[in-house]
């Protein structure tokens, strides 16, 4: 699914309205009953009460008064409250025109703002995706007093005084909303960890938009959605083998740390590899070869961590990181991983694929240098301290977006920016965000599981490196969902992402 630019999204009402030979208001009245319908599943008249509609001057407006009006006619109590203008969109006057007598109506002006109670139901219909600059004057004293209500507000399209795809000022007045309920496409802000206190709960309604102007828009955002990676992963053969998923490598483990090579052998295996090695330290055998005895296990002579790096002959991917230390010994045979690598597999005439995570980030980090070593269309799994030492502190939320393009497309490799709405970047430049996922997915071990599913997907030969990165991180998300289902969010582990892998792998 992609993700428009605010200016694109105005294009696409445009282009919905000639291909289906509609009026502007009739697109507007789509949106407004599209509302409804969400609305009302919801809330019943007596649990919303009496609603307060706070409209502004343009099309964000008139949704607001075409929701008023169609409020009314299901029984709900509604009164509208108007931001005075000078100007107003043709179809905000033509809404207003049609707006039932029944419906109380009043201005907006300083200091007599309407009375709004706390836990009242407010929607926000001030302004949308057209507001270029930030709110001033009445509009941003509303704004202050809605926020100041703590009512329950919902915005419709995109809370008032928020950009839809660029950071606002520090301190500008933005509405606060519980829930935002948008139609047609998500917005980038909707994504973002600095616009969480704004957006909250958010929601996207199909109201019949062209097709055709979506396919043929240049953008560099995606949202994946189930439909994004379905029939991605190709079906198991019935006649195949262990070889014929793949032999992974997996360099992990320290005094202390070996849970975190437990922890991505099981999501390695869960994940469907056919054969899994793991390179480890002498002080972890008996820990991994008792809880993954699926596993083989190489030990290193070095007992406290890796000191190593074993013949990369055998293995299809290679994953590095969960636990790993930052030792001496372990820069060199990160180093050398590197450099063997980066030489073509005969098979395949590429390099051999990596997953790279955790500790051996943080000697990417320390040693920029050895950036220039990255293979091509290597997979890097940072959080956003991890991929902060990687490049520079961000800014905001869209300056990091921009650093994560850039470092994607100078190292030629695939980063995967672990969070709330993971977000993949490729070699070409585009941003993929993970529609799956939860807060309970918050906890120790998480990365290391992600790591061990894309390794055992990037050992997947008929799996390209993008599909195979894109669907593993579908399918953490997915596990951790369906592993929530049952233990709750705040009651989540790790473990219990890896033992849903399997059944999130089978849903696509």
């Amino acid at each position: 699914m992609k993700i428009l630019t605010a200016a694109q999204t105005r294009d696409l009402d445009q282009a919905t309205i000639q291909e289906q030979h509609l009026l502007s208001m009739e697109l507007m009245e789509r949106a407004a009953t599209a509302f409804l319908q969400w609305f009302s599943s919801r809330f019943t008249a007596a649990e919303a009460g009496e609603i307060l509609i706070i409209c502004g001057p343009g099309n964000n407006g008139g949704d607001g008064l075409a929701i008023a009006r169609l409020l009314l006619q299901q029984g709900y109590a509604v009164r509208v409250a108007l931001l005075p203008a000078e100007n107003h969109s043709p179809d905000w006057q033509h809404n207003r025109k049609h707006l039932p007598a029944a419906v109380p109506v009043a201005d907006l002006s300083l200091p007599h703002l309407p009375t709004i109670a706390r836990n009242a139901l407010v929607i926000d219909a001030l302004f949308g995706t057209g507001l270029s600059r930030p709110l001033e004057g009445v509009a941003a004293a509303v704004v202050q007093h809605l926020n100041n209500a703590q009512a329950r507000v919902i915005a419709i399209d995109l809370p008032s005084g928020l950009f839809a795809d660029a950071p606002q000022p520090a301190d500008s007045p933005v509405v606060r909303a519980q829930h935002t309920v948008s139609f047609g496409l998500p917005k980038l802000a909707f994504l973002l960890p600095q616009n969480a206190d704004f957006v909250g709960e958010w929601q996207v309604e199909n109201i019949g938009l062209s097709a055709g102007f979506i396919a043929e828009a240049a953008t560099p955002w995606h949202y994946t959605d189930a439909a994004a990676v379905a029939g991605q992963l190709p079906p198991r053969p019935k006649f195949s083998h262990k070889g014929t998923f793949g032999h992974a490598l997996l360099l992990a483990g320290s005094r202390g740390k070996m849970g975190a090579a437990v922890l991505a052998a099981g999501a390695c295996l869960r994940g469907g590899v056919g054969l899994l090695t793991a390179h480890i330290p002498g002080c972890g055998y008996d820990i991994f070869q008792i809880s993954q005895p699926e596993a083989m296990c190489l030990t290193d002579k070095q007992v406290n961590f890796i000191g190593k790096l074993p013949k990369l002959l055998p293995y299809q991917a290679v994953g590095i990181g969960p636990g790993l230390g930052q030792e001496d010994a372990t820069l060199a045979v990160l180093r050398k991983l590197l450099k063997a690598a980066a030489k073509p597999v005969e098979k395949t005439g590429q390099p051999l694929p990596l997953v790279i995570d955790a500790d051996a980030l943080n000697l990417l980090g320390s040693h920029r240098e050895l950036l220039k070593l990255l293979p091509e269309n290597t997979v890097l799994t940072p959080h956003p301290k991890e991929f902060e030492r990687l490049t520079e502190p961000a800014r905001d939320d869209y300056h990091r977006l921009e650093l994560l393009r850039d470092f994607a497309t100078q190292h030629r490799c695939l980063v995967v920016l672990k969070g709330a709405y993971t977000c993949l970047a490729t070699p070409t430049g585009e941003l993929h965000f993970n529609s799956t996922g939860n807060a309970g997915m918050a906890t120790g071990g998480s990365g290391d599981v992600l790591t061990g599913v894309l390794l055992a997907l990037r050992a997947h030969a008929q799996l390209p490196a993008f599909a195979a990165v894109r669907l593993g991180v579908y399918a953490h998300g997915r596990a951790g969902d369906l592993a929530a289902a049952h233990t709750g969010e705040a009651g989540l582990v790790a473990g219990d992402i890896v033992r849903h892998i399997g059944p999130a792998l089978a849903e696509v």
